[in-house]
């Protein structure tokens, strides 16, 4: 299925996504393709870096669930739906996210562009890590690995990515991104 093009779409289709991989997760112990995490870890990430930016890039304050080591399944699906709800609101359309790195963007852009394309990243993660489909769409595979390799040296000076990995030439776009962001598809 390919994802939207539409902000609060594409969040659905890619959350909706990551949330089957938490329900079908039953060792949350297991370890993650991104070093020191475990599969709860990658639910963490998603779930603690996100509701501070929101606040100070937006001054929204997003719904908080159960803490992730108590029940990942209601902490992920707590958060996933406070998002969708700010993309769904008409009220929030027109508001604006303003940071020192990025600058000041429409709030759904931002969301999209920072925040639904992590979750679409770590849902290979987490179904690597649980022994679940890890196939991702390929189209927006390509598009991200399209705006990301002109920024590489900013990328990784972030810190948020691992050095790259190389993938053996003629890779599928999905290996190829996963050894950009710095994982070992194999």
């Amino acid at each position: 299925m390919a994802l939207s093009d539409r902000p609060a779409e594409r969040h659905r289709q890619v959350a909706g996504l990551f949330t089957e991989r938490v329900r079908g997760t039953r060792d949350w112990d297991a370890p993650a393709p991104v070093a020191g995490w475990a599969a709860r870890d990658v639910v963490r990430h998603l779930t603690e870096w996100f509701p501070g930016f929101l606040a100070a890039g937006a001054g929204i304050e997003l719904t908080r669930g159960p803490a992730v080591d108590e029940d990942p399944v209601a902490a992920w699906q707590v958060h996933s739906d406070a998002v969708q709800a700010v993309l769904d609101d008409p009220a929030t359309a027109d508001r604006k996210l303003t940071n020192e790195h990025i600058g000041s963007l429409p709030l759904d852009a931002a969301i999209d562009q920072f925040y639904t394309s992590d979750v679409f990243m770590h849902t290979w993660d987490l179904s690597r890590a649980t022994g679940q489909d890890e196939r991702l769409d390929p189209d927006f595979c390509g598009r991200l690995l399209a705006g990301m390799e002109p920024i590489d040296e900013l990328l990784r000076s972030s810190g948020q990515y691992g050095p790259r990995v190389e993938v053996p030439a003629g890779a599928d776009v999905q290996t190829r991104m996963l050894g950009f962001i710095g994982r070992d598809p194999s």
